[in-house]
Formats: structure tokens, C-alpha cells, sequence
């Protein structure tokens, strides 16, 4: 059959319409191949990655029945030829490393009759490919099969960093439902799970160099991330191409460090006056005027990077509040003996110490933005900045040099929507309205950048979930499948080749096949529109 590139706008070919985030290049034919042999083999040398991942979707496509919603009660199509399974071949085989400079490529062909194959550059480009391939598989009258073959994909993320952070400081999350949320990332190719681990409200996880942090400053001694728990997290991740960013926030939002070494801090639980000396309750930093609250954050870096294998560690450094120590009695004796010194001049001193720890131990050093543009501190170039306090925080940040990832609470803040948690304040939070997948696909973290330089320097898009108003048992629904809407947008790009933008009008169907897909996976992601619109697409648009 001959093929045609898919480009007419809200025409998608049924089986392009599977795919999310959309592909690079794809091209497709008018036959339908049954595919009751959709079996994944390797062309490969022995590959432990390659081979976990063939096993792992090995079984899912034994089990899957995916049936997309415009299909129900419909009889399968009539076939063209037999599918012969899926070979994947790796051309560099041997090199398994997972970081930001890893080739994530792939092309897939998929013919009428006989095998299908998968070629990439490395195992992780492959995982992607194996993927697609995945979503290309439907079920309808118990029959499996691919329509719109032969099917011809070249794909490749547009973005290098594209990233969930969840924070369990502040609600704990068990160890399952974050290795749940990793298999909903892969779904969408996500790879940086940025893991928000420790806050000012508990410090959860295992300290070998200081015992007492998780022992006392856990909710709960079933509220705790041990050395395997982390690993094992860590090893779940590389299996599905996605690296763990931890964070570890200094010098602020570090109360829970109080409930164990007081004696370095400043500003502990100041009630009811809270406000003067934090963001939220409750308050506390690191007292930044005596050197063991300096060592012990170099200590807990030192500790951390051995634990955490990835090269970038994140050093938080955001919010912190000055008035906390210009009412701190010993930093106040301490700049009294030492009047050439300031509260600004120990902060620097202190962001000063910290990276440099992370650059010594062979890490690069990832912060949120006030750590450049809120102090006087100058971080080294090859920092990663997060913004996140607006959209402009992106172009000012690639602007003066540095590589930025794109965080805006305006956009990517999924925890925004539920209203106020402080309990005597009735009304919206500071980061309302709800962030609908809508207004997170039509962001843009390179609007304003038109330096093809800076451009470059925009390397990554992150979604964040902070935790004061979710938990296990909401977790699923406030990431998925507004997440998946950054995935794509951070995989594929906001244009497709042509220069075109694509709009949440023509992406619609294929993000409800992508949900309800995810929901069959056992990712319980919440629904866009009432089922009738899935079943009818482009019935739900306002005119």
C-alpha cells in the first residue's frame, strides 16, 4: 500500500492517533495487520537493560487489551497481513550510561506483513521505541492488531531533561507509589524524576553520617526511606531510562534538621509569627554564622552523592528568609565581632562552600533561581537553574549564561487549584488557578528566547508536585494526565517540522487514548471530558 505523511491537521491516521508524545517523523499506509504475534526479540549483544525491558513489555503485551474509546462495540477491521513480532537492534550495545547527554533516539518500521523492526543508538533510545511500538497495539473483539501499516517512525526528544518532581517530605509517599510513578513516566518518556526528598516538615530518609535526621525527624518510623528502599527506587528508574535528581534543600526549609542538631539553626518554629521568618510553617535554617551548620551541609552532600549515582545534585537554595537571621542572637554577635561581614556576605559565603562541595565530589550543581537572581552569589557556569517564579525567570536566566530548566508555577505547578491550606484562611492559594492539561500543553518554555544560542540553553521542562494537599491517595490523578501534556510538549516540541503549533484541539483524542491506556496500565489518571466526547471527537469544542 502506498504511504503518506500524516500532516492534515485533525486528520490523524488511527494508529498515529495511539502515539503520545507524538513522533518526530512519521509516515503511514492504509492496511490493517493482525498482530497476534507481537512478541519483542533483540538483534543485540546480552544486555541486561535491553533484556529487563523486552521481559517487562513482553508481559504487558501479553496482558494488554487496550481498546481505544472511538472503537467500542465496533467489529475489528479486516487485515492485510500478519505481524512476525518486533527485533530491536542497539547499535552501541555496550555503553548502558544514563545521563543528560544520553541519545534517546529510535526508528521503528513496521511493514504490512512480517517483522517489525527497532533500530537505536542505545538501549535507552530503544526503550522509546519499544514504547510507540507498544501504543500501536490495540484490541478490539479479541483480536490484536495495527492499523494504518506499513508505519515508517524516526524520533528523538527535542528536550534532554524532562522531569516530575515530587516532594515527600511534606506528605510521605511509600516506596510503591513511586515506583508506580516512574511506569507512568515511561509511558510518556519521561526521564529526570526529580526526587524533592527532604523539607522543612520531615527529613524521611536514611542518614548514615547523621542517624538521628530520619529517626527524628521522620513522621513516622514507617515514614522513612532506607539505603535499600532509595536503591532499589534508583535501579526501578534505570530500567525505564529515567535518572534520580535528588534534592536536598539548604539552608532554608531545614526545620526537621532542628529536631536533631537545634544548636545549628536559626529561627525554629517561630509561632505564632511564623510568616516573619518563612514561606509556610514551620520555620528554621541552617545557621548560616557557624561553621558546623556549613559542615554539616557539606557532610549531608558528601554522604548523598555516594548514595545517589546521578551527576547532577540539587542544592535547593530557594526562599530563604534574611530576617530569620537578622534576629538570630548569634549571628547577630557573630556580625557584631565581625562588622565587615553581613547577612548577605554569609549566605554567599555559604552557597560559596556548598557548590563548591558538589563540584569537588565530581557533581554538577542544579538550583532554584533565587540562588541567582535573590543573592549576590555568582554560581559556576556550569550550574543547572530551575526556574520557577515566572515564565521570564527563563529567558533572565539563559540570558546571563546558564543552562535553565522550566519550572514556572504558572504553568507547571500541579498542586495548584484546591484553594488555601493555612486553616483560618478561607479562599485561593498563592499559586491558583487549577493548572488544566489545556495550559500546560500551550506553555512554552521558549517563548521570549530567540537567540538560537539561549535557545540551547533551555535544556529541559519539569512538572512539580509539592505535597502540603496531596498524598498516596491522590497521587495519580493530580499528575496524570496533565504531566503527560509537558511530556509531550518536552519530547516533541511545541511545532511539529513543518514550523506548525500544534493545538490542545488536535491533540485532544490521541491525549484520551493515551489516558485511557494509562488507566488500563493501572495508573489511575483522572478523565478529560465525559466519555461521550472521547467516543465522538470533536464534538466537545466550543464553537
Amino acid at each position: 500500500m502506498r504511504s503518506a505523511i500524516v500532516v492534515v491537521l485533525g486528520m490523524l491516521s488511527p494508529a498515529m492517533a495511539s502515539i503520545w508524545p507524538i513522533p518526530f517523523v512519521y509516515t503511514n499506509g492504509t492496511s490493517n495487520t493482525a498482530a497476534n504475534n507481537a512478541q519483542i526479540t533483540s538483534r543485540s549483544a546480552a544486555s541486561p537493560i535491553l533484556d529487563a525491558v523486552i521481559r517487562r513489555y513482553n508481559e504487558l503485551i501479553e496482558y494488554e487489551s487496550f481498546t481505544p474509546p472511538t472503537d467500542y462495540n465496533k467489529r475489528p477491521p479486516a487485515t492485510d497481513g500478519n505481524l512476525a513480532g518486533l527485533s530491536v537492534l542497539v547499535i552501541d550495545d555496550d555503553d548502558e550510561t544514563l545521563s543528560l547527554d544520553t541519545d534517546e533516539s529510535y526508528t521503528l518500521d513496521i511493514p504490512t506483513n512480517g517483522m517489525a523492526k527497532l533500530k537505536a543508538n542505545s538501549v535507552y533510545g530503544a526503550m522509546r521505541g519499544i514504547e510507540s511500538y507498544s501504543q500501536l497495539l490495540v484490541f478490539n473483539g479479541g483480536a490484536r492488531f495495527i492499523k494504518s501499516t506499513p508505519i515508517h517512525v524516526e524520533d528523538k526528544p527535542a528536550l534532554k531533561h524532562r522531569g516530575l518532581l515530587l516532594d515527600t517530605s511534606r506528605n510521605y509517599y511509600p516506596v510503591n507509589d513511586i515506583l508506580r510513578t516512574l511506569d507512568a513516566m515511561s509511558f510518556n518518556k519521561m526521564n529526570i524524576f526529580h526526587w524533592h526528598i527532604v523539607d522543612a516538615q520531615s527529613w524521611p530518609v536514611e542518614s548514615k553520617t547523621f542517624p538521628d535526621l530520619q529517626s527524628k525527624g521522620a513522621y513516622a518510623t514507617n515514614m522513612q526511606y532506607s539505603y535499600k528502599d532509595v536503591q532499589n527506587i534508583i535501579n526501578y528508574a534505570r530500567l525505564r531510562g529515567i535518572r534520580v535528581i535528588p534534592e536536598f534543600d539548604m539552608p532554608g526549609h531545614t526545620y526537621a534538621v532542628g529536631l536533631s542538631k537545634p544548636e545549628i539553626m536559626s529561627c525554629l518554629n517561630k509561632q505564632p509569627s511564623w510568616d516573619n521568618f518563612a514561606a509556610e510553617p514551620p520555620s528554621g535554617q541552617l545557621n548560616i554564622a557557624k561553621p558546623a551548620a556549613r559542615d554539616f551541609a557539606i557532610d549531608i552532600v558528601s554522604e548523598y552523592v555516594r548514595l545517589f549515582p546521578d551527576n547532577v545534585f540539587h542544592l535547593g537554595g530557594d526562599e530563604v528568609n534574611r530576617n530569620c537571621w537578622k534576629e538570630d542572637p548569634d549571628v547577630r554577635a557573630y556580625l557584631g565581632a565581625n562588622p565587615e561581614e553581613s547577612v548577605e556576605s554569609l549566605l554567599v559565603d555559604f552557597y560559596d562552600k556548598l557548590h563548591g562541595a558538589v563540584e569537588s565530589l565530581n557533581r554538577t550543581g542544579m538550583t532554584w533561581e533565587e540562588t541567582l537572581f535573590h543573592s549576590s552569589y555568582v554560581p559556576p557556569k556550569n550550574t543547572i537553574i530551575q526556574a520557577w517564579i515566572d515564565e521570564d525567570s527563563i529567558p533572565k536566566t539563559v540570558s546571563k549564561g546558564y543552562r535553565s530548566i522550566a519550572s514556572p508555577a504558572s504553568a507547571y505547578y500541579l498542586d495548584c487549584g484546591h484553594g488555601g491550606w493555612l486553616s483560618n484562611v478561607a479562599g485561593n492559594s498563592w499559586c491558583d488557578p487549577f493548572k488544566t492539561w489545556m495550559h500546560i500543553y500551550n506553555f512554552d518554555p521558549m517563548a521570549n528566547i530567540t537567540s538560537p544560542k539561549e535557545r540551547k540553553l533551555v535544556i529541559g521542562a519539569e512538572v512539580a508536585l509539592w505535597s502540603e494537599q496531596s498524598d498516596p491517595t491522590v497521587l495519580d490523578a493530580r499528575l496524570w494526565p496533565r504531566a503527560a501534556a509537558m511530556a509531550e510538549t518536552a519530547w516533541s516540541g511545541k511545532a511539529d517540522s513543518r514550523g506548525h503549533v500544534r493545538t490542545t484541539k488536535e491533540v485532544t483524542q490521541r491525549l484520551h487514548n493515551q489516558r485511557f491506556r494509562m488507566v488500563g496500565r493501572g495508573i489511575m489518571a483522572e478523565p478529560l471530558q465525559p466519555l461521550w466526547c472521547a467516543r465522538n471527537p470533536g464534538a466537545c469544542f466550543l464553537p
